[in-house]
């Protein structure tokens, strides 16, 4: 078994089978939540960010979430492959006290987007033609937007109840705002009715949306009234958009989208509605670069990173394993490019899981 599955939608296995595994075939790029999940991703982005996507002769709207977001931020800057470097590193040698507060962790996440960013990583995300970044977050409503715990519980869980009766009952609580690069031509089609808000990413703004789209509720501070965006509370993109069912426009071409798992779920709330996946309509123009089980299982622990980690783990413990599963998700990347120059690779791409 290969340390590298590719799953596709119709459409998309059609244009892989008639064109190959080009860059030219993707429009859009797609980047979930997930937090350190993200690092077994890290050697893939690598490849694909430096090497996949060079020399762009149309933009990629690089989509992204929370984790996503971040990594798109890395993307579009100047040197891609430098910046992914700085937030694998950073981000994996993060260590809090005992018992940190959202007040501790938020300043943790303030200090990894400075490293991140770096000093022109602003100037570069809001000036790349090639690769235009969007970032999801969350604007929340009634209880949800208050910082008071006990309050924002409260919030949670009748927005989890109303998402339970139907995924839409989700936009009673939480608004999708989608931050993009200047002048980016990106449209969403949510099959559920939930609608989307841009707002244009800034000098003023792009430091507090990237920070928004990565702040879990309860456990990050939420980032209050974004220059350029409507008065609020925002939060954690992945709330709404945690694995995405959306549908993209205005250009027909394909999704690229690496992923932790070969079965998303729309929403935060979705992860244990085994029955609440994506719909097809939403999939079909989209391939899925999934570490396979046998990679996995090979990992120390014989699991992909998560935020657990933090709770169950000594810095001692988790900080080796992290960094062990960041090199050794470079077998993914040597995997990728191996089957982006695989005149049949067509053949090797298996259908959608769900």
């Amino acid at each position: 078994m290969a340390d590298l599955e590719l799953y596709a939608g119709p459409n998309a296995l059609k244009a892989i089978r008639e064109q190959g595994l080009k860059q030219q075939l993707f429009d859009y790029a797609l980047g979930a939540s997930g937090g350190p999940k993200w690092f077994v991703l890290a050697g893939l982005d690598r490849v694909v960010f430096s090497e996949f996507f060079t020399n762009r002769e149309t933009p990629l709207q690089a989509i992204g979430s929370s984790a996503g977001a971040f990594r798109f931020a890395c993307f579009a800057q100047q040197n891609p492959l430098a910046a992914l470097n700085r937030l694998a590193e950073c981000y994996s040698q993060t260590v809090y006290s005992d018992k940190p507060d959202a007040r501790e962790i938020s300043d943790k996440g303030r200090e990894l987007l400075n490293v991140v960013l770096g000093e022109n990583g602003i100037h570069e995300i809001l000036h790349n033609p090639a690769i235009q970044a969007h970032f999801i977050v969350a604007r929340c409503r009634g209880a949800t937007a208050l910082e008071s715990k006990p309050f924002q519980l409260g919030g949670l869980l009748a927005s989890a109840g109303a998402n339970l009766i139907k995924r839409k009952h989700l936009g009673r609580f939480y608004q999708r705002y989608i931050f993009s690069a200047p002048d980016a031509q990106l449209s969403i089609t949510d099959p559920h009715g939930m609608p989307s808000y841009s707002v244009a990413l800034s000098e003023a703004n792009l430091k507090s949306a990237l920070l928004a789209s990565g702040s879990i509720p309860v456990v990050l501070e939420g980032v209050k009234n974004i220059p350029g965006a409507p008065p609020g509370m925002y939060r954690d993109g992945g709330i709404i958009d945690y694995h995405f069912d959306l549908q993209f426009g205005p250009k027909p071409g394909l999704v690229f989208y690496p992923h932790f798992y070969k079965k998303p779920v729309p929403g935060w709330f979705d992860k244990n509605l085994k029955s609440r996946m994506p719909g097809a309509k939403s999939y079909a123009n989209t391939l899925m670069l999934v570490p396979s089980d046998k990679f996995v299982s090979s990992l120390p622990y014989g699991k992909i990173p998560d935020r657990k980690d933090f709770e169950t783990m000594t810095p001692q413990q988790r900080i080796p394993y992290w960094q062990k599963v960041i090199r050794e998700s470079d077998r993914l990347g040597e995997a990728f490019i191996q089957l982006a120059q695989d005149p049949d690779v067509a053949e090797k791409i298996k259908p959608l899981a769900f």
